[in-house]
């Protein structure tokens, strides 16, 4: 068994290329939209944290990129990422399909001010 990625870095290193590359543009997205946001590697996977407090976690998987926790948004933001849900705290962007990071950034900025 592999060993556990203990930063950032070893964790996008780990995965194919062509999923580094959309976790790299979606890092550098997450970023801009919440320019204060630290990383880290919490539960296996990429914490976006602001003030001490965890606020996203991103995944990347075989198939898909995950972003959790889903936020509480209005019903527009609702049906936009009904296709993308996973079960009630996950969303799920397959890596067969084109990513929504305009989507995505929404839902960060969402996820950032929610935890204040």
């Amino acid at each position: 068994m592999a060993a556990k990625p203990a930063t950032v870095d070893e964790y996008v290193a780990a995965l194919p290329a062509e999923t580094q590359l959309v976790l790299q543009d979606l890092r550098a997205r997450i970023r801009r939209v919440v320019p204060d946001a630290e990383e880290s590697i919490s539960y296996d996977m990429l914490a976006f944290r602001r003030d001490g407090t965890s606020f996203a976690y991103v995944a990347a998987w075989k198939k898909h990129i995950s972003v959790y926790p889903v936020p509480d948004s209005n019903d527009a933001l609702n049906q936009r990422i009904a296709p993308y849900r996973a079960g009630k705290g996950t969303l799920q962007f397959p890596l067969t399909q084109p990513i929504p990071y305009e989507l995505i950034e929404e839902v960060i900025e969402l996820l950032a001010g929610q935890r204040q």
